[in-house]
Order: structure tokens, then sequence, then C-alpha cells
């Protein structure tokens, strides 16, 4: 693969004592899995505030971490109802392999234990002790959904355990005050959500919205950011909003419902599965909204085509990776380097499903936090570097968006740009917007 600002090869001198390469197994019932990361260039000094740096080696005294190994910990739902999901977590698990077989990290290889949650928070508790106290993992890595990650945030925190980069987009992971062992990566559900109502006040100010999410934390932060950006011409715009539960098998009664309600417009706050169901059961009722998705379901090979390219043109989602299915990123130098990596070590997969993409991206961003940390890869310094990063691009992201973080600043990625499906790709609406502020954001 060719090189990019955000990927730079550890060099021949750092490779010089490295040995062995970690096995990665990826079963689809996955008891244990094993695995291991990624890096870019070194990074800036930390603000003040939040953990302190530990001033000792890492192998001497920090779980997981050996002069040889870096212990990670995840869950993903491999199985169940989000199994869709689990592409995710086997790119990570790739991509830590390839960044093993360059050599590792600073003298180091990945380790990553991987378990099958199956999104569910009862069975995630269970599966994070047994890292946390048995495999003596040094972090939790991208552990997914939002209910499994609140179920675990505080027993993490007490632990003093990294609960790094966890793939939820829920606001309330840039806490550092209450909660400054945790940490998200991709731009909040309510950010997300406030964008959508900024749109609809300019290009469509007396919108009739429907809402459809789902009756939790993820569906829940959509709702809110209306509420944020709206309001009180929130009762005036919002006409109905409709909760179901995340193991509901269908959301067919739910959109009869709002389509009853006469709303010319509907925000789908939902998961691959319930995405691709709303698609159809819209097209079969011959109801015609405005149709703005949620940015975890518009994979075009897991939920468009499964729902039907020509029932899903016209939709609105909010963007902040590139769409590998997109016939005009095929000479995207970002996009080959992604496909390379797919070819090489998920040849099985499909490479247009964006969450192998996603997978691929954030490994990026962990394996340049641990970078940065050198010989020092305790706990402590692990938060440190990860809240210390400054204008770090994000490999196959939209151009212009790049990560900061720091002690008081808990969001890594804070932009996003609208596009519309055309029945082939996404195509761009106007340009990025600042997540922090929902405002048009410098390029």
């Amino acid at each position: 693969m060719s090189k990019q600002n955000w990927f730079v090869v550890p060099t021949a001198p750092r490779l010089a004592a490295l040995t062995g390469v970690c096995l990665i197994l990826l079963a689809a019932g996955c008891d244990k899995k094993k695995g291991g990361g990624e890096s870019t260039t070194s990074g800036p000094t930390a603000d003040k505030g939040g953990p302190p740096a530990d001033k000792g080696g890492g192998d001497s005294g920090t779980p997981g971490v050996t002069a040889t190994e870096i212990k990670i910990g995840q869950t993903m739902p491999f199985s169940g109802p989000q199994s869709a999901y689990g592409v995710i977590g086997k790119a990570e698990a790739a991509y830590f392999k390839m960044i093993n077989e360059k050599g590792g990290i600073n003298g180091r290889k990945l380790n990553l234990i991987q378990y099958d949650d199956s999104y569910t928070p009862p069975k995630t508790v269970e599966q994070i002790r047994k890292l946390v106290e048995s495999d003596n993992v040094a972090f939790i890595f991208q552990s997914l959904g939002t209910g499994p990650n609140t179920a675990i945030q505080k027993y993490l925190n007490d632990k003093k355990v990294p609960h790094l980069f966890i793939a939820t987009g829920a606001d309330k992971w840039a806490n550092p005050q209450q909660f400054p062992w945790t940490m998200g990566w991709q731009p909040s559900y309510r950010t997300e959500a406030k964008i959508y109502a900024m749109y609809l006040q300019k290009e469509k100010p007396n919108a009739k919205l429907c809402v459809l999410y789902q009756n939790d934390d993820f569906g829940k932060d959509y709702v809110k950011g209306l509420q944020d950006a709206l309001g009180d011409k929130y009762d005036k715009v919002v006409v109905k909003a409709l909760g179901f539960e995340a193991s509901a098998p269908t959301v067919d009664s739910e959109l009869v419902t709002l389509q009853g309600a006469g709303c010319d417009t509907l925000m789908s706050a939902v998961t691959p599965k319930h995405g691709a169901q709303t698609i159809r059961k819209v097209f079969d009722l011959g109801w015609k909204p405005l149709h703005l998705l949620s940015n975890v379901s518009i994979s075009r090979a897991v939920v468009l085509e499964p729902a039907g390219l020509d029932k899903s043109t016209g939709i609105i989602t909010g963007q902040y990776l590139k769409d590998p299915s997109d016939p005009a990123l095929a000479d995207d130098p970002a996009i080959k380097d992604y496909k390379a990596f797919m070819k090489q070590y998920l040849p099985d997969i499909d490479v247009n499903d964006g969450n192998a993409l996603y997978g691929f991206a954030v490994s990026g961003t962990l394996v340049k936090v641990l970078t940065d940390c050198g010989k020092d890869v305790t706990r402590e310094n692990i938060m440190k570097k990860a809240a210390s990063l400054k204008n770090l691009p994000v490999p196959a992201a939209i151009e212009g968006i790049v990560i900061n973080t720091s002690a008081t600043d808990f969001r890594p990625i804070e932009q996003m740009r609208l596009a519309k499906f055309n029945g082939t790709s996404f195509e761009k609406m106007g340009e990025l917007f600042s997540a922090d502020t929902s405002t048009t954001a410098s390029r």
C-alpha cells in the first residue's frame, strides 16, 4: 500500500529488536480472539489535566504490557441482531496483524483479545470483567454499542482502565470530568441530529418531521440533538416521535403510525438491520418523505443494497468517512490503500462494507496514540496521549476532517458533511459542519 500522511511504517532501526507475529482467530462464535494496531507520526505534548502520566515503564507494572507485547481487550457483536457490526472487530484485528507483520509498535506486538457479547449489556459486563481481571489487558479498545458501553463505563473508570475510542457516538462519552478514562471516537449522534435540524431550518423551514428512534441512549441522543437545535420550535416541527426496542423484529407498525401522522420528513435513528427495514417499508407504503438516515446505517453493502438501491434514492445522511463503494472514489489514494489492505488481510469480507472501513480508520488513531507513548505504555500515559492529539488526519476520512483532543475535549472527530444518495453513490451537499458548534467549518 502506498504511504499517506496518516500512515507511517516504523523505521528499520525501530524494528531491529522485534520478533514473531501474533496470530488472529476470527470465528463467528468467537469465545476468544487475538490480533494486534497501527501507527502514524510522533504526537504533541498533552494538555495539563486529566490522568497524570506515570513515570514507570509499562513492562514494570502495567497489566497487559511487557517488553514485547501490549494486550488489548474488546467486546464486539459477532452474533445476534447487530452482528453486521462484527465486521468492525474483524477489520481491527486484521489491521493489528498487519502492523505486527511490520514489526509492531516501539518494540511491542499488539495482542487483541475479542469476545462476542451479542450486543447484550449483561454479557458485556461479564466479558469486560474477564478481560480486566483474568486476561489482564492494558486497556479496552472499540467495544461496540451505547448500551453495552454504558454498562461498563463506571467499572472501567473505577478501575482506572482506559476505555478508549469506543464504537458508539453517544454524547456522554465526552465527559472527562466525571469519566476521565472513557473516550469515544466518531462524531456524536446528538451533533448529527443538530446538523439535520439546521439543514431543515434552512432548506425546508416548514417541515413536518417524524422521528423513528431506537429506545435507548443511542436513539434518544438524536431526539436530544433535535431539541438542542430547535429549542422552543421542537413541538411545532416534530409532529410525532416513536421509539422502538433494539430487539424488535421489525419497525413496520411504527412506520405506518408515523405515515398516518401526516409527516413529510422522516429522521430514522436506527442501526443497520432496522435501517434496511425502514427503507423498504417506507417505499412499500408509497410514502415519500424527505428521509434523514443515521450515519451508522448508510453502508451500501449492509443496508442500501439489501433494502434496494432504487428504494434508497434520495436518502440524506451525515458523513465523516468516505464511501468505499462510491465509483467516483475508485482512484482515491486512501480508498485504494484501504482496498489493498482488505484484499490482503480480509479477502472474504465485502470491501464495500463501510463497517470494515470504520475499523480500518479507527485502528490508525489507536496506533498513533500507542506510538506516541514510546516506551512508557502505562494506562495513565495512554490516556494522556489520547487526550493530546492535534490536527491528526484520519485514514479515508472526508477531506478536511482531522482529530483534535485535549484534557477537556474528549470528542476526537467533530465534523461531518451532508450527502444525498443518488441511486449509485452519495453526492456531497455543501461543506463540512463543525460538530461542537454545528456551524459550517473551514476547510
